[in-house]
């Protein structure tokens, strides 16, 4: 290829997805992992598969990623988590597009994510797109401590082929990642001024199922679209609450 691929990645304790993840992108030039103070086997798993490895105290998803990129050899990033897969589909894409003359600057990928073990088809889900390919020439990632995103000045486009996530195999393992994610999101919210009551947390969560369940076809996807449209109901409400409780 014209251009170079650096694969990045953060990790903490992840010995149980980080294998599949680095098989499906080994193909790259370079892969960069992160970790932040895993106590199980993923720096052995990461170390076996030639990665190259960089210890850094956890600094929320946006400044750790943000780090990553800049500890990276090649100007083209490609960022995936821990729990996703690359597909051989998206794969060749990727190498077709850097043998384009001007390729863009950044590239929306379409992610399909699987929740207790099943594929989601509706509930929201079908619409995910996150921005993962790009030259950092032209941006990196922001600095939020959850929902981070990639900024980036120049063209973008869209890759039909698939990155693949695996969510929550678990309801508990959703439970504890609501109760980090929610804790963190609370905090951000009041850092930028936002304030909210016992009733409005209600009400959010309320609407957050209705939006899913019913408006985005949750439905549809059976007893896991009724669980995770439930649970990320709950998240919400859980959120705004904690947001009340700092506000006090």
């Amino acid at each position: 290829m014209k251009n170079k691929i650096s694969c990045v990645i953060v990790t903490k304790n992840e010995e149980h997805n980080i294998a599949r993840c680095l098989e499906s992108v080994k193909w790259m030039d370079e892969i960069l992992v992160v970790d932040s103070e895993s106590e199980d086997r993923t720096i052995e798993i990461c170390q076996s598969f030639g990665c190259k490895i960089s210890r850094q105290a956890w600094m929320g998803f946006g400044k750790t990623k943000a780090f990553a990129v800049t500890q990276a050899q090649h100007d083209w990033i490609f960022s995936i988590d821990a729990d996703e897969e690359m597909t051989p589909e998206l794969k060749d894409k990727l190498v077709r597009l850097l043998q384009e003359n001007e390729p863009a600057a950044g590239y929306y990928i379409r992610r399909r994510s699987f929740y207790l073990g099943h594929l989601i088809r509706f509930s929201g889900w079908n619409r995910d797109y996150p921005l993962r390919f790009f030259n950092r020439k032209s941006g990196n990632f922001n600095e939020k401590e959850v929902h981070e995103s990639v900024r980036i000045n120049g063209p973008k486009s869209y890759i039909e082929e698939c990155l693949l996530h695996y969510t929550y195999p678990t309801i508990e393992s959703h439970l504890q990642k609501i109760d980090r994610y929610t804790t963190l999101g609370a905090q951000q919210l009041f850092e930028n001024g936002k304030r909210a009551s016992v009733i409005s947390a209600i009400i959010r969560g309320k609407l957050k199922f209705l939006k899913m369940y019913i408006l985005q076809a949750g439905i549809l996807d059976g007893f896991a679209g009724l669980n995770l449209a439930l649970i990320s109901a709950f998240g919400v409400y859980l959120k705004y609450l904690k947001l009340w409780k700092l506000s006090r």
